[in-house]
């Protein structure tokens, strides 16, 4: 038995180049230069709609006619009209109107990511003045925390200062004779003699007070 020979790969099939053929100008369409011109006077004042300046067939029955823009700030600017017509008719449709740059427009700058626009010495500047916040953030704690141990510090009560100036009314008034006393007694004479002290004979209160009522009781009985 004999083995198969392998199948060769086939080759691809060559590919067919697409000529694209331009659109042909229609004529009915190019000559409807008025008729395009009142579709942009649908959406712009007169004076802004300036002279015809081309018309490009962009499909089949399908022309794109141009007019100068004379509207400040978009110098190089053209308003733009789109007409149709469908197969065997000479109405002329209007599609579309607006506003187009054209190549000697004031156009913006493309977008630029905001992280492509960031330069390096604007990132040193941002971490430099992040630093120093931070920075006036730090003293203005520390300040803030001094002067609150300031504060508590001093809300403490002095101790009242003692003297003896309470003391000195009190005993003024003491040594001062009370006029209402009784007379032969004063304020200050006044003193009452200590427990257990003697009398001028010797002996004491207790003592001399029993002898003499002992001494008064014979006489009573007699």
């Amino acid at each position: 038995m004999t083995n198969p020979e392998p199948e060769t790969a086939a080759a691809p099939a060559p590919r067919r180049r697409v000529y694209q053929r331009a659109p042909k100008l229609d004529a009915v369409l190019a000559e409807a230069i008025e008729r395009a011109r009142q579709g942009v006077l649908e959406i712009a004042p007169a004076d802004q709609v300036g002279r015809h300046v081309s018309a490009v067939a962009e499909g089949e029955r399908l022309v794109v006619h141009r007019f100068e823009a004379r509207v400040p700030g978009y110098g190089g600017w053209q308003w733009f009209a789109s007409v149709a017509r469908v197969p065997r008719s000479k109405h002329v449709t209007v599609c579309e109107v607006g506003l187009l740059p054209s190549g000697q427009s004031l156009l913006a700058p493309d977008w630029v990511p905001w992280s492509e626009r960031v330069r390096p010495e604007e990132a040193a500047e941002a971490r430099e003045a992040e630093a120093a916040e931070a920075s006036t953030d730090a003293d203005a704690d520390a300040e803030a925390s001094t002067e609150a141990s300031t504060e508590g510090s001093a809300g403490i009560p002095a101790p009242m200062a003692q003297d003896g100036s309470d003391e000195t009314s009190d005993a003024a008034v003491v040594s001062e004779e009370d006029p209402e006393a009784p007379e032969g007694r004063s304020g200050d004479s006044t003193e009452m003699p200590e427990h257990g002290s003697e009398s001028a004979a010797g002996q004491p209160d207790g003592e001399a007070g029993a002898a003499g009522s002992a001494d008064e009781a014979p006489e009573a009985n007699g």
